[in-house]
């Protein structure tokens, strides 16, 4: 219940009304009483009406307990005449001091009022000033500020209006139902807040502003200044605050919309950025993963022209063969990451066993695996339901991976199995290890460490394509130093999972 309400103005003088009868009843019960006493008594009833109601109220309460005084302590008593003529300059300085006092209380809990308003005001501005700058992302940024603004000044409909090559945008915050604005309406608000720019100091506003009446509602509508310039109009329902302080909020509100644009201009600006340094990237992997190859497929061509034994040939076509294959991954993979830049990678669940996905990723890189022995622990008494051809191809990067760094006579485990989180599988090898300063940028796109650059060839795409591949399908590709052996990489996919054997009775 506001303070100077109807309600609260009836329940602060009925109080009073009781205070001059409780009074009254109090003193009329003393033999002999003083005068004096009992004016003072009456005016602590007044002081207490003024603290806690407004002036007219304490005034009313001041004549009445006048009339009071007069007619049950001034003799003669139970007439308002006055006998004394002493008394009426004592019943005259009763009045005046208790409508004086009561002036000056009025006045001090009015500005009392004032200053808490305006700390209010203050504290509310800094609540939404730091909901902005804790709004980081630029989709959906004048959404979430609309809404701040209505939480934070309590708005039951508020509307940030934004001037657009194709008509207004406008965004509704509030539990209320939006408001409705005629465009040309906002257009003749925009055009007029425009014009010269003028500062009224009483209302501590700039001009500009407009109060419409809409569903028998009042809504005030004021410019959205960035500097000078108005580019936009916050409308709100708000009887609670004065221009002043909607000025302000929507000052903040224009730093705020200017914020987002200039975020949005500058992840714009870093994604060209990294476009360029992509393609560069791109383009110098390439030309040299692709010139090994190519090389050797022209030296074990030029060979296979000649007069060679048979053993030999076969040595030279497998040569051939195996950097053809080479070639085939590096596409694939320059595939694998296309489709996963423009979201094409389909999702078709199967229910298959672990077993069958290591199988299939092995099958994938098995020219990598060369030479490499896998010790397998996968579970084929059980099935899960994903998609097997992205959890293989995830895992076979993995694999070739694992294939390059591990030494020749050391195995790779390979281990598969359903866990209550999905499916679940992990590649260890017995290579050098991580650098733990590297962990973070591991499945970065061409990212590769200081060893990795000195130990093996290779785009660094691997790693990034397979978290690409499971983010479709909500899994997660995390990688750590194993206990005893070198480098863990390790795989879980959400998924079912059932007995095996059920599927194949029924």
């Amino acid at each position: 219940m506001r303070r100077d309400s109807p309600t609260r103005d009836a329940l602060v003088l009925a109080g009073a009304l009781a205070g001059v009868v409780a009074v009254t009843a109090t003193f009329r019960a003393i033999p002999n009483v003083a005068p004096t006493t009992v004016g003072m008594a009456f005016l602590l009833v007044v002081l207490a009406t003024a603290t806690l109601g407004r002036l007219w109220t304490a005034t009313l309460a001041s004549i009445v307990g006048m009339l009071t005084f007069n007619f049950f302590f001034f003799p003669p008593v139970g007439t308002f005449t006055i006998a004394d003529p002493q008394n009426w300059v004592a019943l005259f300085a009763f009045l005046v001091v208790a409508v004086i006092a009561s002036k000056l209380s009025t006045a001090a809990q009015e500005r009392a009022r004032e200053a808490i308003a305006r700390r209010n005001e203050v504290t509310r501005l800094f609540d939404l000033t730091r909901d902005v700058l804790l709004t980081t992302e630029t989709a959906g940024a004048i959404e979430a500020l609309v809404r701040h603004v209505a939480r934070r000044f309590e708005l039951t409909k508020v509307a940030i209006c934004v001037p657009g090559e194709n008509g207004w945008r406008i965004y509704h915050g509030g539990v209320g139902d939006p408001i409705a604005i005629d465009p040309n309406v906002l257009d003749r608000v925009l055009a007029q807040a425009r014009g010269t720019l003028e500062f009224d100091a009483l209302r501590r506003a700039y001009g500009g502003h407009t109060q419409l009446t809409l569903d028998s509602e009042t809504v005030s509508i004021v410019p959205l200044r960035h500097g000078t310039r108005a580019e936009g109009l916050l409308a709100a329902v708000a009887p609670s605050l004065d221009i002043g302080a909607l000025d302000a909020l929507a000052g903040v509100v224009a730093i705020a919309i200017e914020r987002a644009q200039f975020l949005a201009e500058r992840e714009l600006a870093e994604i060209v950025r990294q476009k360029g340094e992509l393609a560069s990237t791109l383009l110098a992997s390439l030309s040299h993963d692709l010139r090994t190859p190519l090389t050797a497929i022209h030296l074990a061509v030029e060979n296979l022209s000649g007069e060679l034994p048979p053993l030999e040939r076969r040595v030279q076509a497998q040569a051939a063969l195996a950097e053809i294959d080479r070639l085939s991954r590096l596409f694939q993979d320059l595939l694998d990451m296309a489709r996963i830049d423009a979201s094409a990678v389909h999702v078709n669940k199967q229910w298959v066993t672990p077993a069958d996905v290591v199988d299939a990723a092995a099958a994938y890189v098995r020219h990598a695996l060369a030479g490499r022995q896998l010790r397998i622990e996968a579970d084929n008494e059980h099935e899960v339901q994903i998609d097997p051809r992205i959890a293989s191809a995830a895992l076979a990067h993995l694999l070739e991976n694992a294939a390059q760094y591990s030494p020749a006579d050391r195995d790779i485990l390979v281990a598969a199995r359903p866990t209550p989180g999905g499916f679940h599988v992990s590649v260890t090898d017995y290579g050098p290890g991580l650098d733990p300063n590297e962990l973070d940028h591991l499945f970065e796109r061409f990212y590769r460490g200081r060893s990795a650059r000195q130990l093996s060839p290779g785009t660094g795409m691997g790693l990034a394509i397979t978290r690409g591949l499971l983010t479709t399908v909500n899994g997660r590709v995390w990688a750590e130093n194993a206990t005893g052996a070198g480098a863990r990489f390790s795989i879980v996919i959400p998924a079912a999972a059932r007995v095996a054997a059920l599927t194949e009775q029924a």
